[in-house]
């Protein structure tokens, strides 16, 4: 069997750091490629260690349906492959109608609720309307991919209703990450001050103005607590200014972005992670699997990887109070949420192992590529 999986770029995003996961522990990553459509390509070496092969589209912004379609389609026909697998907007649409012109099935990738308020609250009235397109373009062609493949069982369900896509037609595999590599978090005993890490791209969504408003509260409180921020993204400058409007720029650290940046999860002394939606984020597992003390907002695609005051704290999304609240409850109760980290690390080892994801998932590929499903 022979796989193509297309994807927007190789840079440093929950999808393609998921996908490279999955493409290592695959049992044939030879039979993988990866084309691309931009030449971001943070992630390229990791790509290429696994085997894979790889074809960057060089894709022209400006005309990029018309460009994508067509350079796609001619990889397709040299590559003649048994199956195609598309992940995030533009390698969805573009792979759709590939797919419809050269009759190859395509699976579709459901990783995120794309189409939530929560997302959209930020939009200005000139996105919004371009959203809209953008949406019915998306239902449109919603019925080319034979199958789809959600990160979690939300995700799944609400991309069903906003795409009318029949819920038999979507399997769920979480993501995950390689249990083997990741050793058990011990209390780091040299930190002066208490120390939060966060994780992720800098985005007015992922909740991070809560957070750092919550950081200077806390401090005004007599809490000698930091903020380690591992990410960049187009909400960095607006952040930035935040710190110093508040006075915190020694309290908050913008580390940029951090390949493996799970690592730095041993030099803090909890993990919080405040998005106001997600798909089913990498990130949380990987800090469950270190097994520190985690703080998450209560959106449903984190509920179902962790469980309030079982394995994590969790707050309201989006109320700056109540993350302040819950902020200030782990480090004075610090004693049980040392206990929920365990209890995290734990369930994570046996639900998101990449080995059993990978294999999953794999087997997925096989039997679709015999009609089984």
């Amino acid at each position: 069997m022979k796989v193509i999986f297309i994807i927007d770029s190789l840079q440093q995003g929950g999808a393609e750091q998921s996908l490279y996961h999955l493409i290592r522990h695959f049992p044939s990553p030879e039979k993988v490629t990866v084309v691309y459509l931009y030449p971001k390509e943070s992630l390229k070496l990791a790509f290429e260690s696994t085997g894979c092969k790889l074809i960057c589209l060089q894709v022209n912004k400006k005309m990029r349906w018309i460009d994508g379609i067509q350079k796609l389609k001619k990889i397709v026909k040299e590559e003649k492959p048994n199956v195609m697998v598309s992940c995030l907007y533009e390698s969805n649409i573009i792979s759709r109608l590939v797919s419809k012109m050269t009759n190859i099935p395509l699976i579709g990738s459901l990783v995120s609720d794309s189409y939530s308020e929560m997302r959209t609250v930020t939009f200005g009235m000139k996105r919004k309307i371009g959203g809209l397109f953008f949406y019915y373009l998306d239902v449109l062609t919603a019925s080319i991919p034979k199958m789809w493949i959600a990160n979690s069982e939300f995700i799944k369900q609400s991309n069903a209703k906003k795409l009318n896509i029949p819920l038999n037609k979507i399997q769920v595999v979480y993501r995950g990450r390689a249990a083997d590599e990741i050793k058990a978090w011990t209390r780091p005993e040299h930190n002066e001050a208490f120390h939060f890490a966060c994780v992720g791209r800098l985005l007015e969504t992922k909740g991070l103005n809560e957070l750092i408003h919550s950081i200077s509260q806390l401090n005004e409180k007599g809490f000698n607590t930091k903020l380690d921020l591992y990410g960049d993204g187009p909400y960095a400058n607006t952040l930035k200014k935040l710190v110093d409007k508040l006075g915190v720029s020694t309290q908050v650290i913008f580390h940029g972005n951090t390949p493996n940046a799970w690592e730095k999860l041993y030099q803090a002394n909890a993990f919080v992670f405040p998005s106001w939606y997600e798909g089913f984020s990498g990130a949380l597992v990987e800090a469950m699997m270190v097994g520190l003390p985690i703080l998450a907002s209560n959106i449903p695609m984190n509920l179902e990887a962790i469980e309030d005051n079982a394995t994590a704290f969790v707050f309201k999304v989006n109320h700056g109070e109540d993350l302040f609240e819950k902020m200030k409850q782990l480090q004075l109760d610090y004693n049980s949420s040392l206990i929920l980290g365990i209890n995290a690390r734990k369930i994570a080892l046996e639900r998101f192992d990449i080995k059993h994801i990978s294999n999953q998932y794999w087997l997925l590929l096989i039997k679709f590529d015999k009609k089984d499903i």
